[in-house]
C-alpha cells in the first residue's frame, strides 16, 4: 500500500505484508434473468481460473452444517476472484441456489465484496465474488504478533460494517448469516468490506435456515422481517 494510502486508509499492517494472491434445459432458459453485472460461469471456466481447484489456492475452508471451500482464482490477466465451492449436499435444489445467487448478485456497494457470478452445473454449486487481497479482520485482530490494529481502523471497520448492513437491509436483505471477523475483508486499498457470501441463505434438503441466529435481530425472530435501526445495530454489536 505505502504511498498509495489515503489519510483515512491508516496503513496498519506490517511493511512486508504481501497480497496473496451444463445444467438442465429449464436452468438454461433462466440465464436471461440474471442481473446486470452478474453472470453464470461454467465449471470449466472456474476450474481453469483456480488451476483445477488447486489446494495452493485455498483461502479458507470451514462449515460443519454445509462445508465449503473458498479458492483464489484469476479470470483474466488482471482480474482476481474468490470462488466459494459448496459441499454437494449443501444446495440440493438448483433452482433455489440460482434464485438466491441472483438476488444477492443484484446488490452493488463499495462496502461489500460484491457477488459477481455463480455456477450451477450438475451437483456443483459455486459462487464467484470480488477477491479481497489483504486478509480478514480476524487475521489482523488475532494473528499479528508484533503490530496491533489501531483504534482508528477499528472504528473505521465498525462504521463501514454498519453502512454495509444498512445498505443490505434497504435492499431487502435484512438477515446476515453468521456475522463474524472472518466475514470482514480488506481490499487492495486497505478498506474493510463485508463478504457477500453471508447474504446467501444456506440450504439443505430444500429448506432454508440461518447458520447463526445469535446475529439475528430479535424482532426478526418474532415477525420474520426487520429494519436495521441504530438500536438494532447496537444490540447486534454488543452481542445481546
Amino acid at each position: 500500500m505505502g504511498a498509495g494510502c489515503s489519510k483515512l486508509s491508516l496503513c496498519w499492517w506490517p511493511s512486508n505484508f504481501k497480497s496473496n494472491l451444463h445444467g438442465s434445459s429449464d436452468l438454461e432458459n433462466e440465464k436471461e434473468a440474471l442481473p446486470a453485472g452478474f453472470r453464470e460461469y461454467s465449471l470449466d471456466q472456474l476450474r481453469a481460473a483456480t488451476s483445477g481447484f488447486c489446494t495452493d489456492n485455498i483461502v479458507s475452508e470451514h462449515g460443519e452444517k454445509a462445508p465449503n471451500v473458498v479458492y483464489r482464482g484469476k479470470l483474466d490477466e488482471d482480474r482476481f476472484i474468490a470462488v466459494k465451492r459448496f459441499n454437494r449436499s449443501a444446495w440440493p435444489d438448483p433452482r433455489q441456489f440460482l434464485e438466491e445467487a441472483r438476488a444477492v448478485g443484484q446488490l452493488r456497494s463499495e462496502r461489500l465484496a460484491n457477488l459477481i457470478g455463480c455456477c450451477c452445473e450438475g451437483n456443483e454449486r459455486l459462487l464467484v465474488a470480488e477477491f479481497m487481497p489483504n486478509e480478514t479482520l480476524s487475521r489482523h485482530l488475532f494473528h499479528w504478533e508484533n503490530q496491533h490494529m489501531k483504534w482508528a481502523m477499528r472504528l473505521r471497520v465498525a462504521l463501514y460494517l454498519a453502512q454495509a448492513l444498512d445498505y443490505c437491509s434497504s435492499r431487502g436483505r435484512a438477515l446476515y448469516h453468521d456475522l463474524n471477523a472472518y466475514r470482514i475483508l480488506f481490499d487492495q486499498e486497505g478498506n474493510p468490506k463485508l463478504s457477500s457470501y453471508g447474504l446467501m441463505k444456506n440450504s439443505r434438503d430444500g429448506k432454508s435456515y440461518s447458520t447463526n441466529l445469535a446475529f439475528t435481530p430479535p424482532e426478526y425472530l418474532r415477525t420474520g422481517n426487520t429494519v436495521l435501526t441504530d438500536k438494532v445495530l447496537e444490540l447486534m454489536y454488543n452481542g445481546n
